[in-house]
């Protein structure tokens, strides 16, 4: 073989390897075709699977924290105030304590609903019968939250009185999360806020309040932190007395304290009218010289509020509401 023909073979070889190399490679680090008719993964199908909506949450309360189902099917709630967010929210309800059910909530005294005890005392054998899948307490209840916690998931709603306003707002909140009516819940409470707001920008030039409670024919009078403090820590009405524990310590007040205190405006809560009890009426109560030798009594800006708004209740988006249309009537 000649040179010059072994110079070319060895040139063909060389090429020859080349290309079975290359094609290898190729082989190699194509992807796989798929077979014929097989459908291309969509990009839908190719995403991680959304996550399922939570069927539990934990919540937070005034006795602590609690894992309770969401959307749970049969609700008994032993707070009023609870019942009537629930109501405004478009929430079923299964049983309440039938008795001293205000105006707006009377249909839960029909056989629709179960009834499961008083305000203070539950009807165990009745609540364990309804089996039911949450249960709320709050504040005249509140104690029987650890028995009723054997029986089925159980909060307290109770409101704190130094923060009324804004706690009734959170425990609004935390009964949406678990039913799913946050959307519904945050529009109530932007309609709160804003009648707030507006009352505000009045109230301090309104002149100076006393709140007082009949009952029995004796008088209590309240101020900032009680538990109808949200005339003064939130709508900004000044209170006649600004320190009425340490003024009273706490017992009931003669009507010559009224007189002295002197305020501009007097707001009347009747507990027997909101009880049911009996006993005079708040009005009866302060018709005396006294009283009517006030600034209030004789500009007539002494107010009867709705007592069961005010005391029963104490607290919710139907009492809110209810006490902010009181005071915007006198003070808006």
């Amino acid at each position: 073989m000649t040179t010059a023909l072994r110079r070319r073979t060895a040139t063909l070889v060389t090429a020859a390897l080349l290309t079975v190399g290359l094609a290898a490679c190729a082989t190699e680090t194509a992807p796989a075709s798929a077979p014929a008719g097989t459908p291309a993964e969509s990009p839908a199908e190719a995403a991680p699977a959304a996550e399922a909506a939570p069927t539990e949450i934990t919540v937070k309360h005034a006795q602590g924290e609690t894992v309770v189902p969401v959307n749970p099917e049969t609700v008994l709630t032993f707070d009023l105030a609870a019942l009537g967010t629930l109501d405004l929210l478009g929430v079923n309800v299964a049983g309440v304590p039938k008795s001293n059910l205000p105006g707006g909530l009377e249909k839960y005294a029909g056989e629709d609903y179960l009834d499961i005890g008083t305000l203070f005392e539950p009807d165990f054998e009745a609540v364990n019968a309804a089996e039911p899948d949450l249960i709320i307490v709050a504040g005249r209840s509140a104690a029987a939250l650890p028995e009723l916690a054997k029986i089925a998931p159980t909060i307290d709603v109770s409101n704190d009185w130094a923060r009324f306003y804004d706690s009734n707002l959170e425990n609004t909140r935390t009964l949406a999360q678990i039913f799913d009516k946050t959307d519904e819940a945050e529009a109530l409470i932007a309609d709160l806020d804003a009648r707030v707001a507006a009352l505000k920008s009045t109230t301090p030039d309104a002149g100076k309040a006393l709140i007082v409670l009949t009952s029995g024919g004796e008088v209590t009078a309240y101020g900032p932190g009680s538990r109808f403090g949200i005339l003064h820590d939130t709508l900004g009405v000044v209170p006649a007395v600004e320190d009425v524990e340490e003024a009273t310590h706490g017992e009931a007040i003669s009507f010559e304290f009224i007189l002295e205190t002197n305020p501009d405006w007097l707001f009347v809560v009747d507990r027997d009218a909101a009880t049911g009890e009996g006993g005079a009426a708040a009005a009866e109560v302060l018709d005396n010289e006294l009283v009517k030798q006030t600034t209030a009594s004789t500009k007539d800006q002494i107010v009867y509020v709705d007592s069961v708004a005010w005391y029963i209740l104490n607290g919710g988006l139907v009492a809110l509401d209810k006490i902010l249309t009181e005071v915007e009537g006198v003070l808006g």
